[in-house]
């Protein structure tokens, strides 16, 4: 999962590990709720084309999935004897939605939202990572591990899927463009003990 596999244009700042570390309870709770939304988000594309069987048929389970790491995020937050609490503000996804391009065709409006979800997915695997890596309790080092398996593969689906439903020398393109921008937006934002992105 190096930078260069995943795409990313800016690595995670290197202290994010140490203050997440710090803050567990806080970072389950937003991973919790980022779980959440990736289902949720999952589902609003799902519903995007109904007659798009082979996409249907992709992202049912990717739900199902997301769903199951939401419920595991929980048991982790029950075995620290954490509760979930009230969701947080997404300030990383509200600045991606900024960088989707309106208007055009269903087909590119379906493809900017797979390409979206694609850039999520491989975020989230690189902070599993660094969090399978660097974290000292040997349970949620596990946990994070089996999470960037499960990311990493979303990640590619997605970005597949976007391939399928425009030429994918177009796809590839927007894709570089999108990765600039978010490395834009990674600078931007504060590192916080309560966010997982």
């Amino acid at each position: 999962m190096e930078k260069h596999v995943l795409g990313l244009q800016l690595p995670t700042d290197p202290r994010w590990v140490n203050i997440a570390e710090k803050n567990i309870e806080e970072i389950l709770i937003d991973h919790a709720y980022c779980e959440q939304k990736a289902a949720s988000s999952c589902i609003f594309v799902d519903h995007f084309i109904p007659r798009k069987k082979r996409l249907v048929e992709e992202l049912t389970p990717i739900v199902a999935e997301e769903w199951g790491h939401f419920e595991r995020v929980l048991e982790q937050l029950t075995k620290r004897g954490f509760h979930l609490g009230f969701p947080r503000k997404d300030e990383y996804v509200e600045h991606l939605q900024s960088i989707i391009k309106r208007g055009g065709s269903r087909e590119q409006q379906l493809v900017e939202k797979l390409l979206i979800n694609a850039l999520i997915e491989a975020r989230s695997c690189e902070r599993f990572r660094i969090l399978w890596k660097e974290i000292g309790d040997k349970e949620l080092s596990l946990f994070y591990y089996e999470l960037m398996v499960s990311e990493a593969s979303h990640y590619k689906n997605f970005l597949a899927l976007a391939k399928e439903h425009l030429k994918p020398e177009l796809v590839e393109a927007r894709w570089r463009e999108i990765l600039v921008s978010e490395a834009v937006i990674m600078k931007s934002l504060e590192v916080r003990e309560d966010r997982f992105h």
